[in-house]
């Protein structure tokens, strides 16, 4: 009599689990559906890429994105970088600049060559889009498109080809994600609706993104592209200025983020209204990235303003901006970058934006002085693990 009430009773929990099981598992099935694969399905791989040494208190890297005025941005060349660096009068540590998918998709072996070969660390602004058009959807690398893998062949082989270039790589995915000028921006992926996307307490366009750069990384990881250092990189501005907007809501979680990055510009054009100086907006900016993380490094990567604006004096700005860097104003920021490019706004010369240090002979001058002239900014980074270049 005991025995056969017992079998009933096991019968009876054997069921009653495995419908529980059933339950669970289809639950899952359909969180991975709605595109919680990374943030709440799978493990995160924790990033612990420690190959570019933190400098020392008091210190700070020197890098640049040296475009010239090709409108080019992955168009960076030898030409360019020698033209600053004369005219500052010191190395940089990084060279930046972006790999746009629409010009190909592998990995850009050639400029991070040269790169190295003159002794900096590649800076890649990993960008997956179709084209450079801004303020509009993107038609081919959507977020949700990367989240389901349909991109994964493609960033594994850029993985692979990363990991046996064998020396450091600084990189970054989702550029200014904050800004709504970028195709990966919350405004063309959801914005701030909650209900068509994983958690439904999260907005839409901010949680995609967050899934996105996790995918990026982890496949990267998978693929042993373990010298890597992955930057989160943020504008200083929300637009649009909204909750659901803000930096902090793209964050994707220590684990998956080496260094953290801003960008700050004074006036673009010399018709722009913006006067804010360099201080005023970092003052704003630095409590709002140390929150982001409390561990976490941050970089300038890129700031800068144009000459030729009639209230804005571009020497002044940047002697401001310089002095308050390397006197550790900011003390959690480890480098800077100033964006030395020009380009065209309309067909009057007079409104082109000319950022470049080396068609001011003033502003040339300052860099020597906050910059060439000071031995705690660092032209060349210290590495672990790695010879040097």
């Amino acid at each position: 009599m005991k025995a056969a009430g017992l079998t009933k009773i096991n019968l009876a929990l054997w069921i009653f689990l495995s419908f529980l099981l059933l339950i669970i598992t289809s639950g899952c099935s359909e969180k991975k559906q709605n595109g919680r694969e990374n943030g709440q399905v799978e493990k995160a791989n924790k990033v612990t890429s420690k190959i570019i040494s933190i400098p020392p208190k008091g210190q700070i890297y020197h890098g640049v994105f040296p475009s010239g005025m090709s409108k080019e941005e992955d168009k960076v060349t030898p030409e360019d970088l020698y033209a600053y660096e004369q005219a500052v009068g010191k190395s940089a540590a990084w060279i930046y600049f972006s790999h746009n998918w629409y010009n190909g998709e592998g990995f850009p072996i050639e400029t991070a060559t040269w790169i190295k070969e003159r002794g900096s660390i590649p800076f890649i602004r990993l960008m997956m889009w179709s084209s450079e058009t801004r303020d509009k959807a993107e038609p081919k690398y959507t977020l949700d498109r990367i989240i389901n893998g349909e991109f994964d062949n493609s960033l594994r082989a850029w993985a692979n080809e990363a990991k046996d270039f064998d020396f450091p790589l600084l990189v970054e995915y989702g550029t200014e994600m904050n800004g709504s000028w970028f195709p990966w921006n919350g405004v063309w992926n959801g914005g701030g609706k909650s209900e068509s996307y994983g958690d439904p307490d999260a907005p839409d366009g901010p949680e995609k993104f967050q899934d996105a750069y996790r995918h990026i990384v982890r496949i990267m990881q998978e693929e042993g592209a373990n010298n890597i250092v992955w930057v989160f990189h943020v504008n200083n501005d929300d637009i649009p200025d909204k909750s659901w907007n803000q930096a902090k809501e793209y964050y994707p979680g220590d684990e998956w983020v080496d260094w953290i990055g801003v960008s700050v510009y004074g006036a673009l054009t010399p018709e722009d209204n913006d006067r804010s100086k360099f201080r005023e907006l970092m003052d704003e900016m630095y409590p709002r990235l140390k929150a982001l993380s409390s561990s976490k490094p941050i970089a300038l990567l890129e700031f800068g303003v144009t000459r030729g604006h009639p209230k804005v004096n571009q020497a002044e700005w940047a002697d401001e901006a310089l002095k308050d860097l390397v006197a550790s104003r900011w003390p959690g920021i480890i480098g800077f970058s100033w964006w030395n490019e020009a380009w065209e706004n309309d067909d009057t010369v007079a409104h082109n934006t000319e950022m470049r240090v080396q068609e001011n002979q003033e502003l040339a001058r300052i860099f020597r002085k906050r910059v060439a002239e000071q031995d705690q900014v660092l032209g060349k980074t210290e590495l672990i693990g790695y010879p040097k270049p």
